[in-house]
């Protein structure tokens, strides 16, 4: 039997269940020309990954591109890319590695055409690319097919592209069990399986599966499910729920973007040009500024960003205040809504809530205080000045809307009987 497709027997992985005279015509392929590779491997200098055997580690950038192929069946514990028919996960992540690391490399484009692979290694990989992911801008490029194992691959980039024809998705684990025990009876041939636990060595293919191990064997492939399904919404920033709800479907390129698991729908060459086109604009642009010119822009949009910041925190510190207290559970509770407004930094609508649940206050007769008196007058002038709000007004460039917001928040402030707040800051 070949010894790789081997690998898969009895085993959970991530196929797409329409792939399964692919993934066998694949490493039948792979099979016929791995010893030459290992040979080769052992006549060259085994400490450097990159010294030997370039035909089966391509490592190709193009105008600051890395090229990565991430095709054929995916496989753990195989440090080559064979052409269309097989990539492990060792070479994938040797690759983007090494792409971190070299200057000339810009960006690094994963190139997949796979119907996915072995369970064992995808999640590290998985966790690997995403923990790199901003150092350099990585997208991912489904040139026809991303299932399974290596859509789990791809949504680890910062952008994903489908071809119009392609597909993604088929976010589901499954364990394939042979069993020749109906054969092997009806040719004669009996097996005697001699155990020193009832449960040792089920799921063999002599015998009928057990109820007890058809068990067990679900419950690995919902656990590597869930785990499949937690990384794809991390990678995406998706829901669990939403993941787990595609049922292990695959999707077309548009129906793929409609749901989430894809950003785009383009042929490979146009989305890879698209690529390179945002590092040579970029370079273009800073061609053109000196690094005195660089410094200065930053000052000043620093410089306007904070002074932006604290009219927009004046605007958002005065509307909290009238929210609270100008409510209708505020007014019948003044004193509470004061406190609530001036002493907690809950936002106006649970506060609003909260006050809500409290006992109504007597109301104010001609001799009771006014609403907000008991406070000390300069409480609230040193809870606004404490906020560092600054002047708003003409004088400073605020906008008439802005300054005419805060009058009016000011007006209906004071007429509810806060004293020490005036109009003037």
């Amino acid at each position: 039997m070949n010894p790789i497709l081997a690998r898969f027997q009895d085993q959970p992985a991530l196929i797409d269940e329409g792939h399964r005279a692919w993934l066998e015509g694949c490493l039948t392929a792979v099979a016929a020309r791995l010893g030459e590779v290992e040979q080769a491997e052992q006549a060259g200098d085994s400490d450097d990954f990159w010294g030997n055997n370039s035909w089966a580690r391509p490592y190709v950038v193009k105008n600051g591109i890395l090229y990565v192929p991430v095709k054929g069946v995916l496989l753990n514990d195989f440090p080559y890319a064979f052409s269309g028919y097989a990539t492990g996960y060792e070479y994938i992540w040797e690759a983007i590695k090494r792409g971190l690391d070299d200057t000339a490399v810009k960006g690094i484009a994963l190139i997949v055409n796979s119907g996915g692979g072995m369970v064992a290694g995808n999640f590290d990989l998985v966790d690997r690319i995403f923990a790199v992911r901003g150092t350099k801008p990585i997208r991912g490029f489904a040139a026809e097919h991303a299932y399974s194992a290596a859509y789990n691959i791809i949504s680890a980039a910062d952008h994903v592209t489908v071809a119009r024809t392609g597909g993604v998705g088929s976010i589901g684990v499954v364990v394939t069990a042979f069993e020749y025990s109906k054969m092997l009876e009806n040719s004669g041939i009996t097996i005697n399986i001699i155990r020193s636990k009832p449960d040792k060595m089920e799921g063999n293919p002599y015998e009928a599966l057990s109820p007890g191990a058809r068990e067990r064997i679900q419950e690995r492939v919902d656990e590597f499910h869930k785990q499949f399904v937690a990384s794809v919404a991390r990678n995406r920033s998706l829901e669990v729920k939403a993941v787990d709800d595609t049922d292990a479907h695959t999707f077309m390129a548009q129906q793929a973007i409609e749901n989430g698991l894809a950003d785009a729908v383009g042929a490979l060459d146009d989305a890879v040009t698209a690529f390179e086109a945002t590092f040579s604009e970029g370079e273009e642009e800073m061609a053109d500024i000196s690094q005195a010119d660089h410094d200065a822009g930053i000052l000043a949009a620093t410089n306007a960003g904070k002074a932006e910041g604290h009219k927009e925190g004046a605007v958002a510190a005065m509307a909290r205040l009238t929210a609270i207290i100008g409510s209708d559970a505020g007014k019948a509770r003044p004193k509470a809504a004061l406190s609530a407004a001036l002493k907690t930094s809950m936002p106006a609508d649970e506060a609003i809530a909260y006050l809500a649940d409290l006992p109504e206050e007597p109301k104010a007769t001609a001799e009771a205080p006014a609403p907000g008196a008991g406070v000390p007058a300069a409480l609230f002038t040193a809870a606004m000045n404490g906020t560092k709000n600054p002047d708003i007004n003409a004088e400073t460039g605020a906008d008439d809307e802005t300054t005419n917001k805060l009058e009016q928040n000011r007006a209906l402030i004071t007429s509810f009987g806060l004293s020490g707040f005036s109009n003037k800051e």
